[in-house]
């Protein structure tokens, strides 16, 4: 019997589970097989296959409760055949030997350029292979979609943790300094999400993007401003913000699997230059996995899309409908907006990244404009109920037995 294919890749999202409850429960509708690969495709290059149909569907209900990657996940790519031919034989043939016919991946821009390959490796070896992207990552770098699956729920986390630090500080506001800094290696979409925290009639957070390069005076100015309007200052700065020159303020060292530089420390960096040249101590927190893996405060539109896609996926690869990517498209609704998924094809995404768009950045660089807020704002709509058990929120890993064969 032939059997579909679920793979996770890359860092995980409070809603990437909720996918895969997608994927495997309209497979088991159709009556197909479904299997996952531990670990993403690393577990898929080593046969590491996990049997998604061993478990019952009480139990695949409870996937959308659970932050993190279910199956494990890995950063590494399949490079082109040219480069490792010996792994892309490797690959088809564990690919006949188990009868997968579908591959969906669930990942940000690298994975689509996998997801391509793969599809390419089907063509390639005569496999009657189907291929699907589902986009996912926190970053929203995602060309192709109105927004990354994930993104919503991180971007609500954070905008939600800074309004009560906002009133935290408005009841002491004595001097005080706030510095969150966020994810955001190239783009400043999670940093921008900082805006929606504003409190009514005071001064927003100022924001820290990878897009505009770091300007100290204009920064300080800003500062000072606001302190001795409201007697605080809360700042969102990017892990990715650049100086002039374009090198990253906070680099720690290479990664080893992208060969990208390895941020972290942007906001203890900040709060050093603002108590050299201001004199004011900055206290800084680091929302790190923390934002992405906050699934006590979904957002309910993050989690219905996210299913969607996840659903859309099994049925374009059942049709055979492969290359493509399960992308958002934004449609104007009487009430406001909603969203419709849309194919997109692999070759027109795949490692491409989508930086927040000039329009979205406010002149003065230390805010967005209200079209950007007019987008974000939708995204965070809606929470999604959590069970608790013993005060603590019902968040019991699944166990899934190892493929046979």
């Amino acid at each position: 019997m032939s059997r579909l294919l679920y793979l996770q890749s890359g860092g995980p999202t409070a809603v990437l589970n909720t996918s895969a409850q997608g994927v495997i429960e309209t497979a088991r509708a159709h009556g197909v097989a479904v299997c996952a690969a531990a670990d993403g495709l690393a577990g898929l290059l080593a046969g590491r296959l996990l049997d998604c149909d061993a478990l019952p569907a009480a139990a695949i209900a409870r996937l959308g409760l659970l932050p993190g990657a279910a199956f494990g996940s890995s950063r590494q790519m399949l490079p082109p055949q040219a480069e490792a031919p010996q792994q892309w034989q490797q690959l088809a043939a564990l690919l006949q030997r188990f009868d997968i016919c579908q591959i969906l991946l669930n990942g940000g821009n690298g994975s689509m350029e996998t997801a391509l390959l793969l599809q390419q490796l089907g063509e390639q070896f005569g496999l009657p292979l189907t291929v699907v992207g589902i986009p996912k990552t926190i970053d929203n770098d995602l060309e192709g979609t109105d927004f990354s699956p994930g993104f919503p729920s991180a971007a609500k986390y954070l905008a939600s943790s800074l309004r009560e630090v906002l009133l935290d500080m408005r009841s002491m506001a004595q001097g005080r300094v706030f510095i969150l800094e966020t994810m955001g290696r190239h783009v400043g979409w999670l940093a921008a999400a900082g805006s929606l925290a504003a409190l009514p009639d005071e001064a927003p957070p100022l924001l820290l993007l990878p897009e505009v390069a770091y300007d100290e005076a204009r920064l300080f100015a800003a500062v000072r401003c606001q302190i001795d309007a409201q007697g605080y200052c809360a700042i969102v700065v990017s892990e990715g913000l650049r100086s002039a020159d374009g090198r990253f303020v906070a680099q720690m060292h290479a990664d080893r699997v992208y060969g990208h530089e390895q941020l972290g420390g942007a906001g203890v960096w900040l709060a050093q230059r603002i108590q050299h040249g201001l004199q004011l101590h900055a206290h800084v927190a680091v929302a790190d996995c923390l934002q992405r893996a906050a699934r006590h405060l979904l957002s309910a539109v993050d989690a219905r899309l996210a299913y969607q896609v996840g659903r859309m996926a099994v049925e374009w690869a059942l049709a055979g409908q492969g290359g493509v990517m399960a992308g958002l498209q934004r449609i104007a609704t009487p009430h406001g907006c909603d969203w419709q998924v849309v194919p997109q094809p692999l070759a027109a995404v795949a490692n491409l990244e989508r930086a927040l768009p000039a329009a979205f950045i406010a002149a003065d660089g230390l805010d967005v404009t209200p079209a950007c807020r007019a987008y974000l704002q939708p995204l965070l709509l809606g929470e999604v109920a959590l069970p608790f058990v013993a005060g603590l929120p019902d968040m019991q890993p699944l166990q899934f037995p190892p493929l046979p064969g």
